[in-house]
C-alpha cells in the first residue's frame, strides 16, 4: 500500500501538500498564544497503519490496525494479534478497521469498520478476564455507505454510558445528496445508543429526535462532513468534534456535558463559519469553537483528547488535536467553551491520524505510518 496516497483518502482530502493561500486570516491566526507546555514524543512500538486505539482492561491501550488487526500495547511493544478481521474489510478509499471501544465497565468490546461491500458496521464482543470471547460476537448497526470516503467510523462510549458512532455524510464530494442536514438518515451525523438495551440495540428515550417521525431516533447531532475522530473530556463530560473540512477550513465543534443533543454543526450549508457555495446558515447553526484555514496549518484536523494526566501539569484542561497533512501538535486552552489561546507544542507527528487517551489520563499518537508515540513531558 502506498501509504500517502492511501491515507490522505482516510479522511477526506485529495490535498496532501499544504498549498493553499488563503488571504482570510483563521480564527488561530486571531487568537492570543500562552505559555507553551514543553512536550516531547516518546516512541513505544510500531504498528502496520495504526488507526485508533482505547484504554482496555488493566489500562492497557488496544491498538487497531487498519487493514483488521486489533494488537494489544505492553511494555515490549505491541503483541500478538487479539481480534483478526481482515479478511471481512477492505482498505479501499477511506475503508477499513476505524474505530474501537470498551464500555465503561470494559466488559464489552466494539469496532467500527467498513465490510467488503463497504457497508459501516459495528460489531460487539463480550470480555472476560480481559480477554475477548469470540464465539458472543454481534452486529450491533449497520449503515450503507454510497461512496468508499466519508465513513467517520469513530466510536466511543459518553459518561452516561451510551455509544456514541460518528458517520460522515457519505461521501463523494460536498455532499451531494444533503446528507448533513437530513434528518432521515443517519450519515452526517453523531449518533447515540444503547447496545446492551435492546435487540439489536436500543434509542434512548431522551435522544433529540426520538419523538419526531420525520427524523431517525438515534440521531444525537447532525450537520456533520467527516467528523473523524471525536473524544469526551474525562473530568467534565464534554463532548469535542474534530470535523474535516472540503476545501477552506478544518473545525473543531464542542458541546457542554448538560446539554441535550440536537445541535446542528452546519455542513453542508456551512463549512466551519463560512457558507458552502452559496449555501445560508441554518439558524439553528451551532459554530465551531475553533477553525483554521487550510494552507500552512494542514488539511484535514485529528480531533484529539482534553488532556487530564499527571506527567505535565502545564498541559491540563488543554485539548490536544494535530492534521494529518500537517502532523504538529496544538492545545486550544478552553474556558466554559471558549478558547482562550490557541498553543503550538513545537512537535510533530507525523502522518498523524489519531489520539489514544490511556486510563491514568496520559496521551498517545498513532501516526498512519507506523509510530505509536506517548506525549511525555521535556
Amino acid at each position: 500500500m502506498k501509504v500517502r496516497t492511501t491515507s490522505s483518502a482516510i479522511i477526506g482530502t485529495a490535498c496532501l501538500v499544504a498549498s493553499l493561500a488563503l488571504s482570510t486570516a483563521s480564527a488561530e491566526d486571531r487568537t492570543p498564544r500562552h505559555k507553551v507546555a514543553k512536550i516531547a514524543l516518546t516512541n513505544v512500538a510500531t504498528a502496520q497503519n495504526p488507526i485508533a486505539g482505547a484504554a482496555g482492561p488493566g489500562g492497557k491501550i488496544w491498538i487497531a490496525e487498519r487493514a483488521g488487526t486489533v494488537r494489544v500495547l505492553g511494555d515490549q511493544g505491541l503483541g500478538a494479534p487479539v481480534l483478526d478481521i481482515s479478511a471481512e474489510t477492505t482498505t479501499d478509499g477511506e475503508r477499513g478497521l476505524l474505530g474501537i471501544a470498551f464500555d465503561n465497565q470494559r466488559a464489552h468490546f466494539y469496532i467500527s469498520y467498513t465490510n467488503l461491500e463497504g457497508t459501516s458496521t459495528i460489531d460487539e464482543f463480550a470480555v472476560r478476564n480481559g480477554k475477548l470471547q469470540p464465539d458472543t460476537r454481534r452486529t450491533v448497526l449497520t449503515q450503507t455507505q454510497p461512496y468508499s470516503n466519508h465513513n467517520g467510523g469513530d466510536i466511543k462510549f459518553g459518561p452516561d454510558g451510551y455509544l456514541y458512532i460518528a458517520f460522515g455524510d457519505g461521501g463523494a464530494g460536498g455532499d451531494p445528496h444533503g446528507n448533513g442536514q437530513n434528518l432521515a438518515t443517519l450519515l452526517g451525523k453523531m449518533l447515540r445508543i444503547d447496545p446492551r438495551g435492546g435487540t439489536p440495540y436500543a434509542i434512548p428515550s431522551d435522544n433529540p429526535f426520538v419523538n419526531d417521525p420525520n427524523a431517525r431516533g438515534e440521531i444525537w447531532a447532525y450537520g456533520l462532513r467527516n467528523p473523524w475522530r471525536f473524544s469526551f473530556d474525562s473530568r467534565t463530560g464534554d463532548l469535542l468534534i474534530g470535523d474535516v473540512g472540503q476545501n477552506d477550513w478544518e473545525e473543531i465543534d464542542w458541546a457542554p456535558a448538560r446539554n441535550k443533543g440536537g445541535e446542528n454543526y452546519g455542513w453542508s450549508q456551512m463549512e466551519g463559519n463560512h457558507p458552502f457555495r452559496g449555501g445560508t446558515e441554518p439558524a439553528d447553526h451551532v459554530r465551531p469553537i475553533h477553525e483554521y484555514a487550510r494552507g500552512g496549518l494542514g488539511c484535514a484536523v485529528t480531533g484529539g483528547f482534553v488532556y487530564r494526566g499527571d506527567a505535565i501539569p502545564a498541559l491540563k484542561g488543554q485539548y490536544v488535536f494535530s492534521d494529518y497533512c500537517d502532523g504538529t501538535l496544538r492545545a486550544l486552552e478552553l474556558k466554559n467553551g471558549t478558547v482562550t489561546g490557541v498553543n503550538d507544542l513545537v512537535v510533530n507527528g507525523g502522518e498523524v491520524i489519531s489520539f489514544v487517551q490511556g486510563g491514568k489520563g496520559e496521551l498517545y499518537v498513532l501516526a498512519l505510518g507506523g509510530n505509536i508515540a506517548r506525549i511525555d513531558p521535556a
